[in-house]
């Protein structure tokens, strides 16, 4: 029988949104697995990906920062921003080590190992897939947009996403997925952090197969801006539970309660913002909300 201190967790996400689930779930250490979107292309991330190729790395970046709980001159240096005039103003420095270490190794995934033996985090964190591809959306009217951060402007109600071009999954994020007793979507961007991964057919039928593991939806705690924002949350619900091939989310954590879907899903209401940011999830009550489904 699988005890609490033995369960396998999986988040599935982007990076601000991720970064805090994982932090949260800290203390299980490598019983967690973050499996993290690589489609973005703004900021630092979009400017490295436009001369260098490769996925996106900013996410994965913002993943490993809110885990480390060692301060050092390592971390110090994997936090660091460029400022100034020039080519470096506004770069990342741990944009550019993963870059550059994904040059150096064979798999991306080898490049987040080092980062992460080098600062001390214990939780996996593996990218949604090891090939770039950007995220492209149709709209109701037809008209096809590429990229996250136009998708994330634009003020049209989408019909579908996709991939551009269609790449495979990282095969131990499928691996992770089919060992896990529990699944968290979120919280995040729905449309460009918590749906690019479900994207990877691979994953989506990995989820689908998993029928012992519990499949969560955390919420967001404030209203989202752009195309997400014309959607409810069934809608969400229902691109998630098409994209993993049918699979029924079990349950939503959030702190609206959402009576019309009390009769097909577990709905955990509570408090879960940040005393200094309502936008924000503290860590504990977090923690505390996910752990009731870890207990069950």
């Amino acid at each position: 029988m699988t005890t609490q201190s033995s369960k396998q967790i999986v988040a599935i996400g982007g990076g601000h949104g991720l970064g805090r689930v994982l932090s949260a779930l800290n203390k299980y250490g490598s019983n967690v697995t973050g499996i993290v979107a690589t489609t973005d292309n703004g900021g630092s991330t979009g400017r490295i990906r436009e001369c260098q190729g490769g996925i996106a790395w900013g996410d994965t970046r913002n993943c490993i920062n809110q885990l480390i709980t060692d301060p050092s001159i390592s971390s110090m240096m994997f936090e660091y921003r460029f400022k100034g005039v020039g080519e470096l103003d506004g770069h990342n420095l741990g944009n550019l080590m993963l870059t550059a270490l994904d040059n150096l190794s064979i798999r991306p995934l080898d490049a987040i190992n080092l980062i992460r033996d080098m600062l001390n985090v214990e939780i996996k964190i593996i990218p949604m897939s090891e090939h770039p591809s950007d995220l492209a959306a149709l709209t109701t009217s037809g008209v096809r947009v590429n990229g996250e951060t136009s998708i994330d402007e634009m003020s049209e109600t989408l019909q579908r996403l996709y991939l551009d071009p269609a790449v495979t999954a990282t095969s131990e994020a499928i691996q992770a997925v089919l060992a896990a007793d529990l699944i968290l979507l979120g919280p995040g961007s729905f449309l460009t952090s918590i749906m690019p991964p479900l994207l990877l057919p691979e994953l989506g039928k990995a989820i689908a197969e998993n029928k012992q593991a519990k499949l969560v939806f955390i919420d967001n705690l404030s209203p989202e801006s752009g195309p997400a924002s014309y959607m409810d949350k069934q809608s969400m619900l229902d691109w998630c539970e098409r994209a993993c091939q049918g699979r029924k989310v079990n349950t939503i954590i959030g702190d609206i309660n959402y009576p019309e879907l009390e009769e097909h899903y577990q709905c955990i209401t509570t408090q879960l913002a940040s005393p200094n940011h309502e936008w924000r999830h503290n860590r504990q009550k977090l923690k505390e909300a996910i752990e009731q489904l870890i207990i069950d």
